[in-house]
């Protein structure tokens, strides 16, 4: 097996159209939130590569009617919700569990008022508890009891019901299904993580595993893995002394013909495709880096740089802006330039990605690039 052969294989799994927005959910098992609209939340820009005709905040509006959930796998984001049996018991991080020891008062108040109201605005809940203390240290100022709300969805006794403008409106979380054993969440966590970023490099996966708070101290991660590649649910093969893993029944290297379409794609900083930085390095041969949180002078791709995806390579960067209804994007290369017969239906399928993000956007204006 190649490394060209893992790029095809790697693009076209994960950017195969879904029929419907719950669809494409389901076939990733995972979809990663982030709030940062540049120009459009992570959540949009991943849907609207894998939901024909997908528009911008489709997702939020649509949500309360789908069989979703917001929790934690690895980072935030939206699950089916046949999938909280993986997801708990788990046991809160030690920051959260010294907050909540704080303030046993406030949760006792606040699993009251939960079983008391269909609906918790964060607002309304300070209003109501009258809790005007303000906290720092939690990546801004949040009150306390905004705080609680977040420890109490972090516990599974409290879900995200609906947004009001991306603010999260909480209620009682229903009884949680009996304790999945350990053994059996743990695999199915595996799966989820090898579905979703297939392939994966082995050391990624392991390491992913092992970080997320439903872990089990006792068990061995690297043998359940192992287990998995000798049932045969799980494929595993190195390429440039580095080890892949893929689900089995998906057939990849020489002999099978994968067509790439000659699209342009802007990727999101977290989509599938070029979420993990290892595999991204490895497959596309040049380092990206998410640089919103860098100051402006340390950025050398930009804010909200959107990976450039041309064909099955990642040959640069887009950054896209909206300014008095205007789309306006920037793009840059750490690959060649595609040149000569390439040139034009390059330029041509850049242009239909700009067009169909101004779409997306329901920007109105013509976009310009």
């Amino acid at each position: 097996m190649t490394r060209a052969e893992l790029r095809r294989y790697a693009v076209t799994r994960s950017l195969a159209p879904s029929m419907s927005l719950m669809s494409a959910i389901r076939r990733l098992g995972y979809l990663q939130a982030d709030p940062i609209r540049a120009p459009a939340r992570a959540q949009d820009l991943i849907l609207r590569h894998r939901v024909p005709g997908y528009r911008i905040d489709e997702l939020e509006k649509q949500y309360p009617q789908l069989p979703l959930i917001e929790d934690m796998l690895h980072n935030y984001g939206f699950f089916p919700d046949d999938h909280i049996a993986l997801l708990y018991p788990r046991a809160p991080s030690s920051q959260w569990r010294e907050f909540v020891a704080q303030h046993p008062a406030l949760r006792r108040k606040l699993l009251r008022y939960l079983a008391e109201n269909e609906e918790a605005h964060p607002r309304d809940v300070e209003r109501h508890l009258g809790d005007g203390a303000r906290i720092n240290g939690w990546g801004g100022r949040s009150s306390a009891s905004t705080l609680m709300l977040d420890a109490l969805h972090r516990e599974g006794r409290a879900r995200v019901s609906r947004r009001d403008s991306g603010i999260r409106i909480y209620a009682a979380a229903p009884p949680r299904p009996r304790a999945l054993p350990a053994a059996v969440r743990a695999d199915g966590l595996i799966r989820m993580v090898v579905n979703l970023y297939a392939p994966l490099p082995l050391r990624t996966l392991t390491q992913l595993i092992n970080m997320m708070g439903s872990r089990k101290p006792e068990l061995d991660y690297p043998a359940r893995i192992a287990l998995l590649v000798r049932r045969g649910e799980l494929c595993c093969e190195e390429v440039d002394r580095m080890e892949y893993v893929w689900p089995a029944g998906e057939t990849i290297g020489e002999g099978v013909e994968i067509d790439v379409p000659n699209k342009v794609r802007f990727l999101a900083p977290f989509d599938p495709v070029v979420w993990d930085r290892r595999r991204f390095e490895h497959l596309w041969g040049w380092q990206y880096r998410f640089e919103a949180y860098l100051p402006p002078a340390r950025r050398k791709l930009g804010y909200y740089a959107l990976p450039m995806l041309w064909r099955e390579n990642v040959i640069g960067w887009a950054n896209a802006s909206l300014k008095y209804g205007k789309l306006k994007v920037e793009t840059g290369f750490a690959l060649k330039k595609p040149s000569r017969g390439d040139a034009t239906a390059f330029r041509r399928a850049l242009e239909a990605e700009v067009e169909d993000l101004r779409s997306f956007l329901k920007a109105p204006s013509r976009a310009t690039c």
